[in-house]
């Protein structure tokens, strides 16, 4: 229900779900009668921030905004500047074009591939703590960013594999990564090293490494990545709990094209292989746990990093989906 004199009232879609006592995710739509200029949206973003839009996000890990008057990248930029977040630049893997300000494609890979679960940026020393997603245009079909709370993903596996979680929160993870020379469009972590490091000096590229840290092991007009051993287990403070903050399935799962191949992608911290039999159950228990709601043009999804993982299921296009992270 919306608070007296809110632009914002709570609303339920099927596919929302109880966790803990909390409704998954948080969804709010146009109160005051149902509608509102953009200008005004900006306003009460800015002005009820602190009291409509915080609260159920840090309750929920998730808010999705719909219904509000925002079409176009141009105006999804504004929208994300008005919450007054710092901007996070990315420095993923993933294939991604600058579209306006602060705003930015998804990942850029062909809509007939999925892309499995991930904190964003796990593996980087600095990640951001919120993202913002963006529907300028909806899938004729699928294409949904699927969601799901990272404390219960943890508690679940903890339940079910306590040893494992053990090694695992005891010797952390080891990813690496084989980067081409130039970009490769046909894959979900297809950016080139002068990329991801921008630059096309090799030297550069150690140096901006090493500020991630990363080390490089070059071969011709490739880089082997290595990243670790990394905590992948964390303690978000502000909720008071142990989160699943792993690209573990999606490494071992995901991290596939003409240069890296599955397994190899990721270990745990001392070197060892990661059980694939445990991996696989963890793939499963993501996507029983996940909520996915079909994207509707206009849609904001505003989710924070530190609570919940998100994914990619295949669409037919159009598919546009644009983002934005910030610290």
């Amino acid at each position: 229900m919306a608070q007296p004199g809110s632009y914002f009232q709570d609303a339920r879609l099927p596919q929302q779900r109880g966790v803990d006592g909390v409704v998954f995710p948080a969804v709010l739509v146009p109160g005051r009668g149902g509608s509102c200029s953009f200008d005004e949206f900006l306003a009460a973003v800015r002005s009820e921030k602190a009291s409509r839009l915080e609260p159920p996000l840090l309750a929920a890990g998730a808010v999705l905004l719909r219904g509000f008057p925002a079409r176009t990248a141009a105006d999804f930029d504004r929208a994300v500047d008005a919450f007054g977040y710092e901007e996070l630049p990315y420095v993923g893997a993933a294939p991604r074009t600058n579209v306006v300000g602060r705003v930015f494609t998804a990942n850029e890979s062909p809509p007939d591939q999925s892309i499995p679960f991930h904190h964003e940026m796990a593996q980087a020393p600095t990640f951001p703590s919120k993202l913002f997603f963006f529907c300028e245009v909806e899938a004729e079909s699928g294409g949904e960013t699927p969601i799901v709370l990272s404390h219960f993903v943890y508690n679940k596996v903890k339940d079910k594999f306590p040893e494992f979680v053990e090694k695992l929160e005891k010797c952390g993870l080891i990813y690496t990564r084989i980067l081409g020379e130039g970009d490769d469009p046909f894959s979900p972590i297809g950016r080139g090293w002068q990329s991801v490091f921008a630059t096309s000096d090799r030297v550069v590229a150690e140096e901006r490494a090493a500020g991630r840290g990363m080390k490089l092991e070059w071969t011709g007009d490739r880089v082997k990545t290595v990243t670790g051993p990394i905590p992948a287990v964390k303690w978000d403070e502000r909720r008071g709990r142990k989160i699943w903050f792993v690209n573990m399935v999606a490494a071992y799962t995901g991290w596939k094209d003409a240069r890296n191949g599955p397994v190899n992608t990721v270990m745990f911290g001392d070197g060892s292989p990661l059980p694939a039999d445990v991996i696989d159950e963890c793939g499963k228990i993501l996507e029983e746990e996940c909520v996915a709601i079909p994207w509707q043009q206009g849609d904001i999804l505003l989710i924070d990093n530190w609570a919940v993982l998100h994914g990619r299921r295949p669409s037919k296009s159009p598919r546009r989906i644009l983002a934005s992270l910030c610290k």
